[in-house]
């Protein structure tokens, strides 16, 4: 069973600390990981200073996520680490939406 819960989303955003960001409780949405993407460290931190560039990752994984009452994500972290973030992509390969998942 893939992990639920509460979490703040963010449009478009460019780095990790967009994501990082004061905010009230009720603007979390509920979400559901669908897949997770373990990412060696380099093309990890490459994914977490620039996530407005097209990831091929994310485009084959466009199809089994959403955006509802329960936002249908992927997360993507590093491997071997329990944080990441959660993703919700575009029309395309790039981030639609993504928030921080700390501990995931």
């Amino acid at each position: 069973m893939e992990k639920t819960g509460f979490a703040y989303f963010v449009q478009t955003p460019r780095r990790i600390e967009d994501l990082i960001v004061p905010h009230a409780i009720e603007w979390e949405r509920a979400f559901e990981i669908v897949r997770t993407v373990e990412l060696a460290k380099i093309d990890y931190e490459n994914f977490i200073t620039d996530m407005r560039a097209d990831r091929a990752f994310l485009e084959n994984a466009v199809e089994p996520c959403s955006r509802g009452k329960t936002w249908r994500c992927l997360l993507i972290r590093r491997r071997g680490q329990a944080d990441g973030v959660l993703v919700v992509p575009g029309d395309g390969c790039y981030v639609g939406w993504a928030a921080y998942a700390s501990g995931t």
